[in-house]
C-alpha cells in the first residue's frame, strides 16, 4: 500500500467514526398541555374606566406620551370618583 491509499483509508475511517458519533441526538422533550396552556396567556379584561378613558382619548386624538399620561390620570380620577381634569390645551 502507497502512502497515499494509507491516508485515504484513515481519513475516510475517521469520516465513519466522527459520523456514528454525531448521528443519532436525543429529541427534544414534547410540550404538555400544561406548559402550552401557561405560554398563552389569556388578554386581559379591560374595566369600564378604562375602556372609558380610551374612547376620550380618541375623541381628543391623542396618541404616544401624551395619551398614556391623558388615560393614567383619567383612570385614576374615575376610580376615585371625580370627572376627569380638563385638558389643558
Amino acid at each position: 500500500m502507497t502512502l497515499a491509499s494509507r491516508l485515504a483509508a484513515v481519513a475516510i475511517a475517521s469520516l465513519f467514526a466522527t459520523g456514528v458519533a454525531f448521528a443519532q441526538t436525543a429529541a427534544p422533550a414534547a410540550k404538555t398541555d400544561a406548559t402550552t396552556t401557561a405560554d398563552k396567556k389569556a388578554p386581559k379584561e379591560r374595566s369600564a374606566e378604562s375602556l372609558e378613558c380610551s374612547k376620550q382619548a380618541d375623541a381628543k386624538g391623542l396618541h404616544g406620551k401624551e395619551r398614556k399620561k391623558f388615560r393614567s390620570e383619567c383612570i385614576k380620577s374615575a376610580k376615585a370618583g371625580t370627572p376627569p381634569a380638563a385638558d389643558k390645551k
